[in-house]
């Protein structure tokens, strides 16, 4: 049995920590889902080693540190995913600028976003060492 994708799952909206982990409770690949409820916990989880995760599902829009925050001052060394309400340019051109794997919008109906969270999950979660 191959060993669950330790997902990062940075989101401060109880319904889409819900809605991801719905999303990926029938996927084939385990994944092991840490949730951080703002930037600051996010920042302090990654600092702090107390996992390494495969995959950060990162929002951008989050108390006490946003997600464009997070990624300058952790600057980490696995796929980052930006999964936000935004669809700023400037914003996705930033993420990417700090590093971001791909920038998704959250969908607005349940089945695209289920979709979109299992893709995300299997095109830059599953590494070739899986």
């Amino acid at each position: 049995m191959m060993r669950p994708i330790e997902l990062l799952h940075v989101e401060d909206c109880a319904g889409d920590v819900l809605m991801v982990r719905q999303a990926l409770a029938g996927e084939r690949i385990p994944v092991s889902i840490h949730v951080a409820v703002d930037g600051k916990q996010a920042v302090d989880m990654l600092a702090g080693r107390h996992f390494d995760p495969d995959l950060i599902l990162l929002d951008l829009r989050l108390p006490k540190l946003d997600g464009l925050s997070v990624l300058e001052r952790t600057r980490p060394n696995v796929p980052v995913v930006v999964f936000s309400a935004s669809s700023s340019p400037t914003e996705i051109q930033r993420s990417f600028e700090l590093g971001v794997k791909d920038f998704v919008t959250k969908p607005l109906g349940a089945d695209e976003y289920s979709r979109v969270v299992s893709y995300i999950v299997r095109k830059w979660g599953a590494g070739e060492d899986r």
